[in-house]
Order: structure tokens, then C-alpha cells, then sequence
């Protein structure tokens, strides 16, 4: 079957499927393996701590592939400068690149005149609709089920997705509490063009930084098994329920500051989960769709399920 949409046309992918940026984690391996999958794999820029660095993680993947990746850069982590890791991706050419987790106008502006294409993730219709203007050639809807930064406002993917498709007219990746097939049907049924995909892909053999006690606990989770943890400071975020996350709510609740639990959600308490399987000593971002996770296959394999599941529904929808 064939599987061409807006999105596959766009980025030059064979299925529909990306791979989110995933802190502290998503880099050559995972990316050009999601890639000669047929999806979208992505580097997580801003993840690595000098542009140097990312050079070298994208020459890596451009050995491993010749195929379509992308760079994700998260530009709302306190401030710290993207200018110079941005430039880094222009200069190699990079095909995509996506912004999550702040205001994109500045990445547009220094990619004006670049031939790249741009993906925002958004979390409401609003931020959408402006995403669009600024140039976004597709937008990746996040719902609250998702794992790491979600919208303030609690709607899931179900309700977000079609509300988003119905206000703009570039193409929309639905986000959050898709792991399956079953997920890429139903997105596809809501509007969507693709889907992103985070917490299934940790919970591969390619994901080589995420450390093997963080993928047994996605494999061992439930769907309730996460907690939202920064709400008070206005950027929510999902991760696996722990000791660590606890201490996280407890502090919100009584001094509801940045100061205050700056400590607990620095990237280093984030590596030390995710990276050194400290799982009581750090946090790791983990969606709802943890309760669907009970493998931990390879990329490929994960793909192959996928649409061998998507095209047994696409069938039934055909009689």
C-alpha cells in the first residue's frame, strides 16, 4: 500500500511517521535508524553542548543514511543561545528542521532564505494559526497524553488534532499517545497528515543513550504510571511517576517557583534517569502511551508492526 500524504511529500519520507526530539537522547543512532525505516529520525540540538558537537552528530547520521533527517531544537531551555547551533544546520544542509518549546520567530528569521523545511510543534489552535504565518511548512500538534512538554490547557490529541486541521491549511503531524498503527489510523482519520512520535521510539534498541532500566520502565508502566510536574511554572511537562517526581509535586505545591525546584528539573537531573538509569535520582519524560509499550524492538521492527497493523485497518475500512 501506498502511504503518500502531504508529509511524506514534503519531507521526502515513505511513512508518515517522525520522531520527536527527544532530550539527551535522540542522536545519530536513533535518527538515521528512523530514517532508513522510511520515517523522519531528528538530532536533538540543543541537547549537545557545543555546535561542534552537532556537526559531528549530523555528519554521523549523513554516513549512516542517505535518506531525509531533521534537527529539532528546543529553544526554550532558560535562555541559552541557539544562534550558533542553528547556523551549524544550515551549514551542513540539514533537510528539516523543528522548534519546540518556544517562541520560533527567531528561528525564522535566521533561516530566511534557506532552503529547509520548518516544523513547529504546537500545543493549542492559536499557536498554530501563528506558526503558519511565520512560515511553518507543517505543524506538529502535541495533545496532553504526550510525553516532556505538553499545553496548558489539558486537551488531548482526539480533540486538538481535527480543531487544528480545520484552521490551517498546512499540514498537521498529530502528537501524543500514539505508539502503533492503531494510533497512525486514527490520526489520519482526524485530519492529520503524519503523526510525531517520542516515548515508543526510547523504548528501541537503536535509542543507545537512553539507558536500558528507563526503556524496562516504559515496557513495565501503565498508562498511569506518569505525573505532570511544572505546572505551577506554566510549562507542564509528563514523565514517569518516581521518588524524584514526587519531590517535584511536593515542592510545587508549597513554593511554587522556578528558584525553588530549579535543581530538580535541570537537564542533569534529566540524564541522570534517562542516560544513567538513576531512577530515583533524576526524571525521565514518558507520555500515556507507556501502557501500550511492551517490547523493546528495533526500529525497523517497530516500523514493520506498524504499518502491517495500519494496513490491516486501512482493509477493513476498504470492504
Amino acid at each position: 500500500m501506498k502511504w503518500e500524504t502531504r508529509v511524506t511529500k514534503l519531507l521526502g519520507i515513505e511513512y508518515p511517521i517522525i520522531q520527536g526530539g527527544l532530550a539527551h537522547l535522540a542522536y545519530s543512532e536513533l535518527a538515521s535508524a528512523v530514517s532508513n525505516a522510511g520515517g523522519l529520525g531528528q538530532i536533538t540540538a540543543m541537547s549537545l553542548s557545543t555546535p561542534d558537537k552537532l556537526r559531528d552528530e549530523i555528519r554521523k547520521v549523513k554516513e549512516k543514511t542517505t535518506k531525509p533527517f531533521g534537527v529539532n531544537f528546543a529553544i526554550g531551555q532558560h535562555g541559552r543561545p541557539f544562534e550558533d547551533m542553528l547556523q551549524v544546520a544550515i551549514d551542513e544542509k540539514v533537510p528539516v528542521v523543528s522548534m519546540t518549546g518556544g517562541n520560533p520567530s527567531p528561528v525564522f528569521k535566521q533561516l530566511e532564505g534557506v532552503d529547509v523545511k520548518k516544523l513547529v510543534l504546537v500545543a493549542a489552535k492559536r499557536q498554530a494559526v501563528k506558526a503558519e504565518q511565520l512560515g511553518a511548512d507543517a505543524v506538529m500538534v502535541v495533545g496532553q497524553e504526550g510525553g516532556g512538554h505538553i499545553g496548558k490547557d489539558d486537551i488531548s490529541t482526539m480533540v486538538l488534532t481535527p480543531q487544528v486541521v480545520d484552521v490551517v491549511s498546512i499540514p498537521v503531524i498529530a502528537s501524543g499517545g500514539i505508539g502503533d498503527g492503531k494510533g497512525l489510523m486514527a490520526a489520519l482519520s482526524l485530519g492529520a497528515e503524519g503523526i510525531e512520535m517520542g516515548t515508543r521510539f526510547i523504548a528501541t534498541k537503536e535509542c543507545t543513550h537512553a539507558h536500558l532500566k528507563y526503556k524496562e520502565a516504559l515496557v513495565d508502566g501503565t498508562e498511569t504510571d506518569t505525573s505532570i510536574i511544572k505546572r505551577t511554572l506554566g510549562a507542564p511537562g509528563r514523565v514517569i511517576n518516581n521518588k524524584w517526581a514526587e519531590e517535584i509535586l511536593a515542592i510545587e505545591k508549597v513554593n511554587p517557583t522556578y528558584e525553588a525546584i530549579k535543581d530538580h528539573i535541570s537537564g542533569q537531573a534529566n540524564q541522570a534517569f534517562a542516560n544513567q538509569g538513576l531512577l530515583n535520582e533524576g526524571f525521565g519524560w514518558a507520555g500515556q502511551v507507556m501502557g501500550r509499550i511492551k517490547d523493546i524492538p528495533s526500529v525497523e521492527e517497530l516500523f514493520d508492526r506498524m504499518i502491517k497493523e495500519a494496513e490491516g485497518i486501512r482493509k477493513k475500512w476498504s470492504v
